[in-house]
């Protein structure tokens, strides 16, 4: 695993100019858009066609890996899922998916960025326990990466495996058991 940094993002309503603050501010020198259609109709700043631009304009590079973008559904003819933890359909589901090579390519991928470069991984929602970001953190710590959440300015909070997790020696993840808390 790298031994730089990764970060986490959520563009939320923010300007691209507060974004580039924020990834400036930790240090980031790649963003990964994590987001499954990396568009937002809600907020057209952050939509592929302008965003790779503007941030390339600030310094940092952009990329997009889809094989670790969130809305998953559950497939017809799959197994009942072993991911229980999950209250939410939706986290399940990107649990489950998590468990499959598609995803596993993506992460390698997404190593490869953060070898030699600080990385932030960045989807829409803005904070990361409302988002897949949080089980792709999940992996990334697993592995042993240090893995950060940016809030705001000024306000990075370091990332913790999810009370549940349970790290398998495939190199997959089990959020298995009772929901804790409000697990979504």
């Amino acid at each position: 695993m790298t031994a730089n940094t990764i970060y986490t993002i959520g563009h939320s309503t923010r300007s691209v100019a507060e974004l580039v603050g924020l990834l400036r501010d930790a240090g980031v020198h790649v963003l990964v858009d994590v987001r499954s259609v990396p568009r937002s109709r809600a907020n057209p700043q952050f939509n592929t066609d302008t965003l790779p631009q503007d941030l390339a304009e600030a310094g940092i590079g952009y990329h997009h890996i889809r094989a670790l973008g969130g809305l998953r559904h559950k497939l017809k003819d799959a197994p009942p899922s072993p991911n229980t933890l999950w209250r939410s359909d939706p986290f399940r589901n990107y649990a489950d998916y998590a468990m499959t090579e598609p995803f596993r390519a993506g992460l390698a991928e997404l190593r490869g960025h953060a070898e030699d470069r600080v990385c932030a991984i960045m989807c829409a929602e803005a904070v990361w326990w409302r988002c897949h970001r949080r089980i792709v953190a999940d992996y990334l710590l697993a592995e042993g990466a240090d893995v950060r959440h940016i809030m705001g300015h000024g306000k990075i909070e370091p990332a913790r495996l999810t009370p549940g997790a349970l790290p398998q020696a495939d190199g997959t993840i089990r959020y298995s058991g009772e929901p804790v808390g409000s697990l979504l």
